[in-house]
């Protein structure tokens, strides 16, 4: 991992400026593209099809419920995810991972792993949440990755994905606890 990596939480909506909106784009769209799996199954994808979804997730920003996490050095933008959790009294005790992308250029830095890291310390210390949900899409590693991490496979939803006719994948889920 490079030291110069800082996590940087947003709370708000306005706390998202318009650099760090197209900082976002820009990455989603690099993941997408690159075969991630980023909410957007059928690329290739560019900024007016990833913009609208970026602007309803920087809508829901709330300290509370909804946090953003991105991770930064000198070259930028090196990767993001979303820390969720319910205002429903009967989960608010379990937060839930969204998003979770490490752009194509730094794979391999330890992205990924220093935003699961930081959004478990967060969900813990700052948010209360006593355990972690995630879904994954299958046959693309997510699953090891996140297993590394310690995230156990609780079940999966077959064939619950649909990329193209005749290629379904499982929806893996996974949980962390405790935190």
């Amino acid at each position: 991992m490079n030291e110069s990596m800082r996590i940087r939480q947003h709370l708000s909506d306005t706390e998202v400026t318009e650099d760090v909106r197209r900082a976002l784009t820009d990455c989603w769209v690099a993941v997408t593209n690159a075969g991630g799996a980023a909410g957007f199954p059928f690329p290739p994808v560019d900024d007016d099809d990833v913009a609208p979804a970026l602007e309803r997730l920087v809508d829901e920003l709330h300290a509370d419920r909804c946090r953003l996490l991105t991770v930064v050095d000198a070259r930028g933008l090196l990767g993001w995810l979303v820390l969720r959790r319910s205002s429903d009294p009967l989960i608010t005790h379990w937060g839930s991972l969204h998003h979770v992308q490490s752009h194509p250029d730094c794979r391999g830095e330890g992205v990924g792993s220093l935003l699961m890291h930081h959004a478990r310390e967060i969900a813990r210390d700052e948010m209360k949440v006593e355990q972690l949900h995630l879904a994954a899409r299958a046959e693309v590693g997510l699953e090891t990755f996140y297993g590394r991490l310690g995230r156990r496979e609780i079940g999966r939803w077959p064939g619950a994905l649909r990329l193209a006719p005749g290629d379904d994948r499982d929806e893996i889920l996974m949980h962390l606890e405790p935190l």
